[in-house]
């Protein structure tokens, strides 16, 4: 019995840059996609940011601030930034268990969810966030070997998806490795990977334009059904407005 099930990225971008303008576009873009696990980075823990997103969109969806979907994150070792933030994930399936790993270079750390599927099969949804320093490729490398090491040898399910900022151009070192034993939804789906995640308008940055954001998948993942941008639709009366400096990645995969 094969299943459907969809996931996305994207990183909320902490408090900065109008986030309470720019929240209202963040619920309404994750209703619209409806996916069944979220990937987030940059969660701000001082205001609360990641309960606040999940109760905020439990209860557009149920009325209540406890369902459908339940949220496990994971602090940052070190302050980033200055501020005490987080990955997270938001999950409509059922949480079996979590665990996360360090990765060091500022604290950085992965978070994995694991959880049942509809067909009682289970699988990990993994999100990172990595090192963040442009031309310090090669901790980026480290961070995704040690990453990948942990996913293949502890607690190994066959299913994994790992989603997130991974602060990498396709061409990048920990892109290249990760390839090596995990797919690229949007990659397979489109034959290339996105043209830019980062920057959106919301931002006033003078860093070029790249893909930086990924969904990837295991090898017993059947196939992807669809892929996309996410949260990428600005608001309909300031197109500087936007939920995120990042787009994000929405994909449906057959299990």
């Amino acid at each position: 019995m094969t299943i459907q099930v969809t996931v996305a990225t994207i990183n909320l971008h902490g408090r900065a840059d109008r986030w309470r303008e720019r929240r209202h576009l963040l619920i309404e873009q994750i209703i619209e996609a409806a996916p069944d696990l979220v990937s987030l980075q940059e969660i701000s823990l001082p205001i609360r940011q990641g309960v606040w997103v999940c109760k905020q969109v439990n209860y557009r969806l149920s009325g209540s601030d406890k369902t459908p979907y339940r949220l496990v994150q994971k602090r940052y070792q070190h302050l980033i930034n200055g501020a005490f933030e987080a990955v997270g994930v938001l999950s409509r399936l059922p949480v079996l268990y979590h665990e996360s790993i360090g990765l060091g270079h500022g604290g950085r750390v992965a978070l994995r969810v694991h959880v049942e599927l509809p067909s009682h099969k289970t699988m990990d949804f993994v999100s990172t966030h990595l090192h963040h320093v442009v031309f310090e490729k090669e901790a980026r490398e480290e961070q995704a070997m040690k990453l990948m090491g942990w996913l293949s040898s502890h607690k190994h399910v066959p299913i994994q998806v790992l989603a997130g900022d991974l602060n990498e151009t396709p061409d990048g070192l920990a892109i290249t490795y990760i390839k090596q034993s995990f797919r690229s939804a949007y990659e397979k789906w489109f034959g290339r990977e996105p043209l830019a995640t980062y920057p959106t308008y919301l931002s006033a940055t003078d860093d070029p334009a790249a893909c930086l954001d990924y969904i990837f998948f295991s090898a017993a993942v059947q196939r992807v059904t669809a892929a996309k941008l996410f949260c990428n639709v600005s608001d309909r009366e300031d197109d500087t407005l936007y939920p995120s400096d990042h787009v994000g990645l929405v994909a449906t995969l057959e299990v």
